[in-house]
């Protein structure tokens, strides 16, 4: 971004339109990177008077400040002295109210003596007196990340920026959804999804509206820098547009961009990749992975349409044996307009399960439990067990339909299979397996056996063999436990250390 005194804008027609560099400017953006790479190993003054002349020549010097701001980030000034400037400084006062100075003798004189205190000459000690001042500070180092192409570039998106630093609401199409949405919630803004007319399809079927930072208790420029900071993601669609309104000293304006305007985020990374849109969010996901539940974790669902808007999820839990999805909604510290927005899609959603975690600081659980919706309270961190326990309704429910499914016994084809592979190959959970009976095979441990496979293993194994040996007969006809088996055969493991075990009669 550029400093607001740097902003180039039109209102022309009452609208607001920056006032990018084109190509016909490439030539003076190369004079002022060349200004500072022809600068190092000079003051600061001899730099700003270079630019100077530059803005004296140029149509419009603000052009010529933007590009040297963004050039300034790339530069690296030092103090050129051989001694502290303080301790110079300190010296020569000392020494000139000891010498008494009233002419330039006594000035040289007290220069003398304070030199000879700090054991330099004083010609030194009188370069370092005032070489920390900013204006007399040393370009000692100017690496420009662009061309003068890259400059121009840069000085168009940063002039965007600026431009939407007091953006009240942003309103987009991308043809890169995804992204644009991961960037919103990583940045942390506040933002609704609405579903457009068949006319409004070329880019994309929805628009996200994002709420700037005047729309806040009170504005931020933490949050406008967010704001701003969003434009990097949005230019990095191949075909995008963009219409803002701003709050331009008072006057409501419009702001108009779009893949055809020079904006573009040159040589550097959108605000993508996100990881998550908050800290609680990224502590539930992390706990929640250490859970052993028949339940998967899903980041950033498919959109939900509410009525005429779209709203997405925080997570989405997938029940591993059939088709069923439950949707999780964290609902954090919001503005009470955005929590209104929120509750009135809810309303708007049917035949949908989602459960709702939400900030107790809210007050708002009764009203979200009103609408068939599960709410679960929260302060600071999301309860994993409240998680749990209503995932676990479902799954019994599940389980319970599933069941149903079944015929009171199975005969499986397999000589030997277990309760997992089973429940795979008919959609269900293992638990829906317990009440069901298998009239051809055994059941050990969580394995059916025919009994004629046990036969044969009876006449395999006996005492005295090791338990390595034991388990390669029992992989041979694919039994994975061993413990269970051995106990079904009548045999148990004497343990010998960590080394292993033989096989001895129960």
């Amino acid at each position: 971004m550029l400093t607001k005194d740097l902003l180039r804008v039109s209102r022309a027609g009452g609208g607001y339109h920056p006032q990018f560099a084109g190509r016909e400017h490439r030539p003076l953006a190369a004079r002022v990177i060349g200004t500072y790479q022809g600068h190092v190993g000079t003051p600061r003054a001899d730099l700003e008077d270079a630019l100077a002349d530059l803005e004296a020549d140029a149509s419009d010097f603000k052009l010529v400040r933007g590009f040297a701001a963004l050039l300034e980030r790339e530069a690296t000034f030092e103090t050129d002295a051989a001694i502290d400037p303080e301790r110079a400084r300190r010296a020569a006062f000392e020494a000139a109210e000891a010498v008494g100075v009233v002419s330039e003798d006594d000035r040289t004189m007290a220069l003398i003596r304070a030199g000879e205190s700090l054991s330099c000459s004083a010609d030194a000690l009188e370069r370092a007196l005032y070489a920390d001042l900013e204006e007399r500070q040393v370009l000692t180092a100017f690496d420009s990340p662009w061309g003068p192409d890259g400059l121009v570039a840069q000085y168009n998106l940063s002039l965007s920026q600026t431009a939407l630093f007091d953006a009240t609401e942003l309103r987009v199409r991308s043809s890169d959804p995804k992204a644009l949405i991961s960037a919103i919630k990583r940045l942390r803004l506040m933002y609704e999804i609405r579903r457009l007319e068949d006319e409004y399809t070329e880019i994309a079927e929805r628009e996200v509206i994002v709420t700037g930072p005047t729309h806040l208790f009170r504005a931020s420029r933490r949050y406008g820098t967010r704001f701003a900071r969003l434009l990097r993601t949005v230019t990095s669609a191949d075909e995008w547009s963009l219409e803002a309104t701003v709050d331009d000293r008072g006057t409501e304006r419009t702001l108009s961009l779009s893949h055809a305007d020079p904006v573009r985020a040159p040589d550097a990374d959108p605000v993508a990749g996100v990881s998550f849109d908050s800290g609680v969010e990224a502590d539930f996901a992390a706990r929640f992975s250490n859970l052993d539940l028949e339940w998967e974790l899903v980041r950033e669902p498919e959109p939900l349409a509410t009525g005429t808007r779209v709203m997405i999820p925080d997570f989405a839990f997938d029940y591993q044996h059939s088709d069923f999805r439950v949707y999780f909604e964290i609902m954090g510290f919001w503005t009470p307009e955005y929590v209104e927005k929120k509750l009135a899609q809810l309303a708007e959603l049917e035949d949908v399960e989602l459960i709702v975690a939400v900030d107790e600081s809210l007050g708002v659980g009764e009203e979200i439990a009103a609408r068939d919706f599960r709410a679960i309270p929260y302060s600071g961190t999301v309860r994993l067990k409240a998680v749990a326990d209503v995932l676990r309704e479902y799954e019994r429910q599940l389980v319970a339909e599933s069941a149903a499914t079944l015929p009171a016994e199975l005969r499986p084809d397999d000589d030997v299979t277990s309760f997992e592979s089973l429940a795979n190959r008919h959609g269900v959970s293992e638990d829906a397996l317990a009440d069901i009976s298998f009239p051809d095979h055994e059941q050990v441990g969580r394995t059916l056996v025919r009994p004629a496979v046990l036969e044969a293993l009876a006449d395999e194994i006996e005492a005295g063999m090791t338990l390595s040996e034991a388990e390669a007969v029992f992989e041979d006809v694919s039994i994975g436990d061993s413990s269970a088996t051995l106990a079904e055969l009548g045999y148990r493991v004497e343990w010998e250390g960590l080394a292993g075990g033989t096989i001895r009669e129960r």
